[in-house]
């Protein structure tokens, strides 16, 4: 037996309603994260600076894959909520021990230097996976 087409789109409300909430969240992360790094990523990819854009980017991603699993695991749109500002603070969290571990770091990236953006990247990618990770219970 075939579901019907009003069947398939059964959950379109639930699905608008996380997606939104996941847009906003999302913005909240780039609002901060942008905010807590002390050089401009934005204008500094618009300027053609390829560090900023790969450091930025796998902050976002290591944001993204713990609000993914929130979203999948989460009791209510209040609990996916919670979930994701524990994600925001986590990769904030990240960036700031980088900063303390790698002195040079914000000159680096401010400077277009790639292997310093990579660190942050891979490190914003693996606290990112391993906090969505431990949202799967």
């Amino acid at each position: 037996m075939q579901p019907t087409v009003m069947e398939s789109f059964s959950g379109l409300y639930d699905f608008l309603t996380y997606f939104g909430a996941s847009v906003v969240l999302l913005t909240l992360f780039c609002t901060v994260y942008l905010r807590v790094t002390p050089y401009p990523e934005l204008a500094l990819v618009k300027e053609g600076q390829t560090a900023p854009a790969i450091s930025f980017g796998g902050a976002v991603l290591g944001f993204v894959l713990p609000l993914a699993s929130a979203i999948s695991q989460s009791l209510s749109l209040l609990d996916m909520a919670l979930w994701a500002l524990v994600a925001l603070m986590v990769q904030v969290f990240v960036f700031l021990i980088l900063r303390i571990c790698f002195s040079g770091l914000v000159r680096d990236i401010g400077q277009n230097r790639i292997g310093s953006a990579i660190v942050v990247a891979v490190f914003s990618l693996a606290t990112g996976i391993l906090n969505a990770a431990c949202m799967t219970w």
